[in-house]
């Protein structure tokens, strides 16, 4: 694939955390338009590589290009200003603030919740029906599917060129689970590039255009998801697991 069909490219990235090196080169393309699906065993280096994307830790080796800009030097607040939106694994909600006071935060063009785009809200109403019912709740009251739902409705308040989300299915009950596939599934027919990391090989399966699977801070393969989900050798070999 050329380079012209990807949005983001990460190549030879290393990035080291205080005496501890992390990522061993990683070499990482995600295609304009398309879900990929980071996967990985535990401490395969997924989430460094998120944090890295983003600026949180610096790589310390290596280059991060975005739309054909290069983004490794830059600060976290510049690199969001991209209109990159990041999900983390705890996902970062303001417990004491409502749903409605944590999306209008990320509204950058609201100050107040009657600023925010109509059109826009009544669209992540329909993706996340939990996000218009619990609106003026307390976010740190609601279940973890809830406020998970919270945290992507915050990441897209705003149209997004791309979305990264660490572990969106994490402890979530099965029902929330199929509801957030039906979520993603609508924000990638929307034009949103997505990069999630995720354990769920169920939910990797019915969403993932391409992915990569990383292994000791490196990516061991990358490919279509189709393929990969089709052949359980690979699986096995890749990932000790099938899908």
């Amino acid at each position: 694939m050329s380079s012209t069909a990807n949005l983001l490219e990460l190549k030879g990235v290393h990035t080291h955390i205080g005496a501890y090196h992390i990522l061993h080169g990683v070499n990482l393309a995600i295609p304009k338009g398309q879900l990929t699906m980071l996967l990985g065993r535990n401490g395969a280096g997924k989430t460094t590589t998120l944090r890295t994307i983003m600026g949180l830790w610096q790589a310390s080796q290596g280059s991060i290009h975005f739309n054909g800009r290069d983004i490794t030097r830059l600060h976290t607040p510049q690199i969001a200003g991209l209109n990159i939106a990041y999900v983390p694994e705890n996902m970062g909600i303001f417990a004491d603030l409502t749903v409605k006071e944590n999306l209008l935060l990320a509204a950058r063009k609201a100050s107040n919740a009657a600023q925010m785009d109509a059109a826009r809200l009544q669209w992540i109403f329909r993706l996340f029906p939990a996000v218009e019912k619990f609106w003026n709740h307390p976010a740190g009251k609601l279940s973890g599917g809830q406020k998970q739902m919270v945290a992507v409705a915050r990441a897209i308040i705003e149209p997004r060129d791309l979305l990264i989300v660490d572990e969106p299915s994490k402890g979530l009950a099965p029902a929330i689970i199929n509801n957030m596939i039906e979520a993603f599934d609508q924000l990638k027919k929307s034009g949103v590039t997505i990069l999630l990391v995720e354990q769920n090989i169920h939910f990797a399966k019915r969403l993932g255009d391409t992915v990569a699977v990383m292994d000791n801070g490196r990516v061991v393969h990358a490919g279509s998801m189709a393929a990969l989900a089709a052949d359980e050798a690979l699986q096995q070999s890749l990932l000790g697991l099938s899908l």
